[in-house]
């Protein structure tokens, strides 16, 4: 897609968002750690921070006109990674700790604004009709990757960045059951919006 100059500026403000909450979230970390290394090594553990790194990454590439990273799909999985975000932190997270400083402003930017706007963009700025059936089990290798990942991890140091995967304090059962649940709602709002996708390029037919 060539993005006009409104969706340029508006995926220029949601990547400084992302950028921002990722940021204060290492500040908050090192002022706890002292460590540039053992700051990075925690901050890669969630599936927040990895996404609000792709949302800057993505979002500045459309800013900076990348044809690369305004795919409609990338877009779109982009879209629903965040949303997974925000809907996991509000059902499973919330109010599981205090936050203050840097955790609170990266959590009010990772886990509430951005799983706003980035599907807001997505419907009042990318082209309709060019999603397929097949893209939602493309969107889901990025958080079954996450997956395999934090187990791997976990299994070296004993330590799971969400309560709900970690398997030492739960076991394997309720772990599979947990992620089992948010793949399945992960895949069911993906088809919802390649649903929507095609209702809304009926209505306004894709450029190209």
């Amino acid at each position: 897609m060539a993005p006009s100059r409104s969706a340029r500026l508006a995926a220029a403000l949601i990547a400084l968002c992302a950028a921002l909450g990722v940021a204060a979230g290492f500040i908050a970390v090192f002022g706890r750690t002292g460590s540039v290394p053992a700051t990075a090594w925690i901050m890669v553990a969630y599936f927040t921070n990895l996404t609000g790194l792709v949302v800057a990454v993505v979002f500045g590439g459309i800013a900076l006109r990348r044809p690369g990273l305004s795919q409609p799909w990338l877009v779109a999985g982009t879209a629903l990674a965040s949303l997974l975000v925000g809907v996991v932190q509000r059902l499973l997270l919330y109010g599981l700790r205090e936050l203050r400083g840097g955790d609170l402003v990266g959590d009010i930017l990772l886990h509430q604004a951005l799983p706003v706007l980035v599907p807001l963009f997505w419907l009042a700025f990318v082209p309709k009709g060019r999603l397929s059936a097949r893209d939602p089990l493309l969107f889901a290798a990025y958080p079954l990757a996450y997956l395999a990942y934090t187990l791997v991890r976990g299994a070296f140091d004993a330590r799971y960045p969400y309560p709900f995967l970690d398997v030492g304090k739960l076991g394997w059962g309720p772990v599979a059951a947990y992620a089992g649940a948010i793949a399945a709602a992960f895949l069911a709002v993906g088809w919802t919006m390649v649903a929507l996708d095609r209702l809304l390029a009926r209505r306004r037919p894709a450029a190209g």
